[in-house]
């Protein structure tokens, strides 16, 4: 694989939450389907399956894998924590940071996204609207992706249902940092929701329910890839 940090855009990271679809085995089997949209487009597609099956996975696969969450601890006696030195050493290359199923306190985004840039793995931060979204960005993650909370595995995309929403946090984060990639995310589920984030001036999406509880997540996953080519 690529140096993780300089990650190809237009970009699709994949949620795998904690969705039976896509746990243990079927977590594999998943990420196999996203590798091979990913090869037969040129599209990079990441996954971030739950803690456990991030080796497993990262065995499988060659794309990138992300963790759900790290916690800003050092080694030690931090018991139900994890450790970004755990998910690297599993295969991660990068971690979710203040999902909204997974909310942290700004300093503690702030902590995360430093002791991810330490350990070399890639930061994507949630947010929840546009002004969180540029107070992120000034902390210089990798990847900001908003995410409207109520939007979320709802179906109703929010680069349809909320474009001023989208459009609102590209130019304010713009305004901040000019190099972090910018995502949204939130009931994306067809590839012309994937389309229209893109004319919106983002760089990719961030979905979860939308393919992994799909039907034939192979077809959406290659819908999604084949809208960023328009």
């Amino acid at each position: 694989m690529n140096n993780p940090l300089k990650l190809q855009t237009p970009i699709i990271i994949v949620n795998f939450k904690t969705y039976l679809e896509a746990t243990g085995r079927k977590a594999v089997e998943l990420a196999e389907k996203a590798e091979k949209v990913s090869k037969e487009t040129g599209v990079c597609i990441a996954v971030a399956p739950q803690f456990v099956d991030i080796a497993a996975v990262a065995k499988a696969v060659e794309i990138p894998v992300f963790a759900q969450h790290i916690d800003p601890v050092k080694p030690g006696s931090c018991t139900g924590y994890v450790l970004a030195e755990s998910v690297k050493e599993a295969g991660a290359v990068g971690t979710l940071i203040n999902h909204s199923e997974r909310q942290l306190k700004l300093s503690d985004i702030d902590a995360t996204i430093k002791l991810a840039r330490e350990k070399g793995l890639v930061s994507c931060v949630c947010a929840n609207n546009p002004s969180v979204s540029a107070a992120v960005a000034a902390l210089k993650p990798d990847i900001v992706s908003v995410e409207p909370p109520e939007l979320i595995g709802s179906g109703i995309a929010v680069s349809k249902a909320q474009p001023e929403v989208v459009a609102a946090t590209v130019k304010l984060v713009r305004g901040i940092n000019a190099k972090v990639i910018i995502l949204c995310g939130a009931g994306i589920s067809r590839g012309e929701d994937v389309a229209v984030a893109l004319k919106l001036k983002t760089q990719g999406v961030l979905v979860a329910s939308g393919i992994v509880k799909a039907k034939d997540p192979y077809c959406i996953m290659r819908e999604f890839a084949d809208a960023t080519k328009h």
